[in-house]
């Protein structure tokens, strides 16, 4: 028996190596932040696909690990004091590993709370703004007539994405010369807008010279090439 048979997860998708990391995830700006993480690490692991047409989210098993049913969560077999640890919510995630391998954060104190000021800059604006505003541009806004949303979300979009290219003038990185949480938890939302979004030339993105300088270098990582396709959809 391993320490993984007591989480309920472990039987809709078992892991073949129970002694590493379980990641349960989908390709989504989100889940690539954990694995991009995982692969810049270089730890050991196991990637689960949960699949949003199969509502793999909503089973049982995923709820048992994570009740607010969204995408990334892992099980690290050795934990804090060698027991196991469920986690989710993708930056609990990207702290976790960067203080289990001591990467990608600094230790200086001011360093290290003002590269978590950058997470949680992530997490509360972008992360939701940017998700909003694909939501009303590429789904529900066919649907409703009032435009009000679309452009709310549109604008703060854009807003945010000022506060990052000014941030990143002058800087190699979000945090000057080091590639650190901060530029993994932000560039797979970038990615999203010129990508699934298709919104490109619409956020006049083409402007925005420090913030296409900086996805190139982040996106073309090894560890990022690699990570868009963790774990592979299904065909």
């Amino acid at each position: 028996m391993s320490m993984l048979d007591s989480f309920d997860i472990t039987r809709r998708w078992p892991a073949k190596d129970p002694s590493v990391i379980q990641l349960y995830s989908f390709a989504t700006p989100n889940g690539i932040k954990a694995s991009t993480m995982l692969e810049e690490c270089g730890v050991p692991y196991e990637a689960h696909l949960v699949s949003f047409s199969a509502n793999d989210q909503f089973t049982p098993e995923f709820l048992s690990l994570n009740p607010n049913n969204k995408i990334p969560a892992i099980i690290d077999p050795d934990g804090p004091g060698g027991k196991p640890l469920a986690l989710w919510e993708s930056g609990a995630i990207l702290l976790y590993l960067a203080e289990k391998t001591g990467k990608f954060l600094p230790t200086d104190p001011a360093r290290r709370y003002e590269t978590i000021q950058w997470l949680m800059w992530q997490m509360g604006g972008v992360g939701p703004m940017f998700g909003q505003f694909g939501h009303f541009h590429t789904a529900a806004g066919k649907d409703i007539e009032e435009k009000y949303p679309w452009r709310r979300y549109k604008e703060e979009t854009e807003r945010l994405l000022d506060v990052l290219d000014e941030r990143l003038d002058g800087r190699a990185f979000i945090m000057g010369d080091d590639y650190s949480i901060a530029d993994i938890a932000v560039w797979p939302w970038v990615r999203v807008l010129s990508g699934h979004y298709d919104a490109f030339d619409l956020l006049d993105m083409g402007d925005l010279d420090n913030v296409n300088r900086w996805f190139e270098s982040c996106s073309t990582r090894p560890a990022s090439l690699k990570a868009i396709n963790i774990p592979p959809r299904a065909t």
